[in-house]
């Protein structure tokens, strides 16, 4: 019998478009490697949804808060229907920054220093002195983060704006300079790093990530033997601390410039990396031999509740 597959995508976070264009690519290939497919554009009433629609199999496609902080991941369970990617705590722990850096410090992962400010208080004045970074504790792809530079003589207004809308929490952590590095994780295999590198030779941002050509990957990285292996170790050690299953892709700073400080850091773990034609994970599962229908199938057969 042929498997059901529900393609969760859409929902209603910043994420939104992205995931759409996740979860289209994801069940135009699981359609051509033979599967029965439903899309499933994510509301409120999920549940009712999933429930009648009875699916072998859910392949999360959703970007972002509830497809990605263990909300949907729950419903599932709920509902006994297997899904692919991390489970119900480590999509929660991952999806919290504050709270991933301080398992994965434990854990012997390098991560930033900072701390937890309210956005009212970044507003008024310096958290950190700087170059500093502000993100929101809880969101991704960029959304709502800010790089204050060195010379800068007010934090970002918008944070004190009515229409801000990415929760009061803010991370504030030192800038690091020096290369963003990735590095995916399938089942308990760290793949190839790419160097990431925005066209336009500004940071890594929303626009970077999505608009085609909005960045140049360099595949496999140019790093030193001993520092590419130490960036797929410490992948997989951040996979495993935080309980990831399935795919995730975890994302570094390196400051290799001359004179630089050499620190290798982890910036987050991403328990539902996008699935695009301009994303990173299946660019990285292609150079290890894997086609995007390949990828999509393995999630699919991966796929547990109980996760």
């Amino acid at each position: 019998m042929t498997k059901h597959v529900a393609v969760l995508m859409g929902g209603w976070s910043s994420e939104r478009d992205v995931s759409l264009r996740s979860g289209e690519a994801c069940a135009k290939a699981l359609e051509g490697e033979g599967y029965r497919v439903t899309r499933v554009d994510v509301t409120r009433d999920v549940a009712r949804v999933l429930a009648d629609l009875k699916p072998d199999v859910a392949l999360n496609a959703l970007h972002g808060p509830f497809g990605e902080d263990g909300t949907i991941q729950g419903i599932l369970e709920v509902l006994n229907i297997p899904y692919t990617h991390s489970g119900v705590l480590a999509s929660a722990l991952a999806m919290n920054k504050q709270m991933a850096k301080v398992v994965l410090a434990a854990a012997g992962v390098p991560v930033p220093g900072g701390k937890v400010v309210n956005r009212f208080e970044a507003a008024k004045a310096h958290v950190l002195t700087p170059p500093y970074v502000l993100k929101p504790v809880a969101e991704g792809s960029s959304y709502g983060v800010f790089i204050v530079k060195e010379g800068d003589q007010h934090p970002p207004a918008e944070l004190a704006s009515d229409s801000w809308s990415h929760g009061d929490e803010m991370l504030a952590e030192p800038f690091i300079s020096g290369r963003e590095l990735t590095c995916a994780v399938i089942g308990d295999r760290a793949l190839d790093v790419i160097d990431i590198r925005a066209a336009d030779g500004g940071w890594y941002d929303y626009a970077a990530k999505y608009k085609k050509g909005g960045s140049i990957h360099i595949l496999p990285a140019d790093l030193k033997g001993n520092i590419y292996q130490l960036v797929q170790q410490l992948a997989l050690r951040a996979h495993k601390a935080l309980g990831c299953r399935g795919v995730s892709r975890t994302d570094f700073r390196f400051d290799d410039r001359p004179g630089g400080t050499g620190e290798l850091v982890v910036l987050e773990v991403n328990t539902q990396p996008g699935m695009t034609e301009t994303s990173l994970v299946p660019e990285m599962a292609a150079y290890a031999g894997m086609s995007f229908g390949g990828l999509v199938q393995w999630m699919v057969e991966d796929a547990s509740c109980d996760r």
